[in-house]
């Protein structure tokens, strides 16, 4: 069993980490950057090391710094969270070959998965759906590139093979726009990615964004935890998240399931792990896989009682999975709002000082933050301050679990997206469910227009 986590982030999830280190006995060392001293998981914590100034790129970007504390900590393992490092393969080497057990999958997965090209190809292999495309990364020949989008059908989208987060895509409509597209995009991709690898997909018009939790020992072991909506989403950053995905039967939910499961198996991931899908008329298409724990997993734990970081750090001190496919029963609804520090209407950054904290409460309500009263939120980082979270009996029991929740929830001093979430819990569209991941862009857009609520 590992004995000594370091926790290489920072916020809600290195508390939610911290959390599940010490109901399995596992002490503690938490990084942090100057203005972060103040953290509450830094002051929980057995043991801090700052490692660096508020920018990112000195501090939790900072590896040699975060490998020194795990060294003078005498730590043996590595909790990156999401984010920042969570998904670098470099990291991941460096910290396994300075003899600490890094928790997540080996850097051999993570730079596959990483790389969009060839994470589509190991899913094909495997016999995960993908949107039909190109297979591979598009070459310098025009013509081929012309008749590659005729033969896909148009519109198609240009993804470049590093990106992420919304960014490195293109929409192409017509053949006149293709050409320029493609370079624009590798061009974008080669400063943003430092990869000006592109490929091409069948754009889908109006999809839903449905993924797949899976837990995976690397020993031959794993299991899927049912699907999450995530659709609700602005300039490709999800807002509201929800499990199960209204509409999605137990038929589908078991076969797409099984698929992601020998995917595991036959790729030797270790972990916990997403599989993210876009879902258009009954068809599941896989778009990439991330490779380590989502800020949306307290749904999935919510409906299955299964706490998945802890199952990551016994996974990680090389226990075989406990759980079987048969332990896992999808139970109620779950719905979880992503709370900023921002303007509801205009959506900028809202840092400052918390003069008022109220949290909400109430059965099947869950609130993960690290905020309190008296803390000053950073200017530095992400502008996410904390999580809502609550479970009901069924979905519309959920919905008005968190319409309460919302109403609520006391957060004096600066801006929070609390009025937005509002509105989407109240939308007539939301509370029917199966929104396509265009549908809160364009009621914004109306609201804008019109100066109309979402209901």
């Amino acid at each position: 069993m590992l004995k000594k986590v370091v926790i290489a982030n920072r916020g809600e999830i290195a508390l939610r980490i911290l959390r599940a280190c010490r109901a399995l006995g596992i002490k503690t060392v938490a990084v942090h950057s100057t203005v972060d001293r103040n953290l509450k998981h830094v002051a929980m914590a057995d043991e801090s090391v700052c490692i660096g100034p508020a920018p990112s790129i000195e501090s939790y970007l900072n590896v040699p710094a975060i490998i020194a504390a795990a060294e003078v900590t005498d730590a043996d393992g590595i909790h990156p969270g999401y984010g920042f490092l969570s998904e670098n393969a470099a990291f991941c080497e460096r910290a396994e070959a300075s003899g600490f057990v890094f928790i997540g999958p080996t850097a051999d997965v993570i730079r596959m998965m990483g790389d969009k090209v060839e994470a589509i190809r190991a899913m094909k292999d495997a016999g995960v759906p993908c949107v039909p495309g190109s297979g591979g990364p598009l070459g310098d020949d025009a013509l081929a590139n012309l008749k590659m989008a005729e033969e896909i059908g148009y519109p198609v989208i240009i993804k470049a093979a590093g990106g992420g987060g919304g960014r490195g895509m293109r929409v192409v409509r017509e053949a006149e726009q293709l050409v320029t597209a493609i370079t624009t995009t590798q061009q974008e991709a080669k400063a943003a990615f430092n990869n000006d690898m592109v490929y091409m997909e069948k754009f889908l018009e109006n999809p839903r964004h449905i993924e797949i939790q899976v837990l995976s020992d690397g020993q031959g072991n794993a299991i899927h935890l049912g699907e999450r909506d995530c659709s609700m989403q602005r300039r490709h950053q999800k807002v509201v998240e929800e499990a199960p995905a209204p509409g999605i039967t137990p038929e589908q939910r078991a076969e797409i399931g099984r698929v992601c499961v020998e995917a595991c198996i036959r790729i030797g991931y270790r972990g916990a792990g997403t599989f993210e899908f876009l879902y258009e008329n009954g068809r599941f298409y896989f778009i990439e896989m991330n490779t380590r724990i989502q800020v949306e997993h307290p749904v999935t734990e919510m409906v299955t009682g299964v706490d998945l970081v802890r199952e990551q750090l016994l996974i990680a001190s090389g226990h075989k999975l406990s759980l079987r496919q048969e332990d896992i029963v999808i139970r109620g609804h779950a719905i979880e709002c992503r709370i900023n520090a921002e303007d509801p209407d205009s959506f900028l950054p809202s840092p400052g000082l918390i003069k008022h904290f109220h949290s909400p409460g109430g059965p099947g309500v869950r609130v993960d933050s690290h905020i309190y009263e008296g803390y000053k939120v950073p200017p530095n980082y992400d502008s996410m301050i904390g999580k809502l979270i609550v479970h009901g009996n069924d979905r519309e029991q959920a919905i008005h679990r968190m319409r309460c929740a919302l109403s609520e929830m006391i957060v004096d001093g600066i801006k929070t997206n609390v009025p937005l979430q509002q509105r989407i819990l109240a939308d007539a569209g939301f509370f029917q469910g199966g929104t396509n991941i265009h549908y809160l862009e364009k009621r914004l857009a109306e609201r804008k227009e019109k100066s109309l609520g979402l209901s």
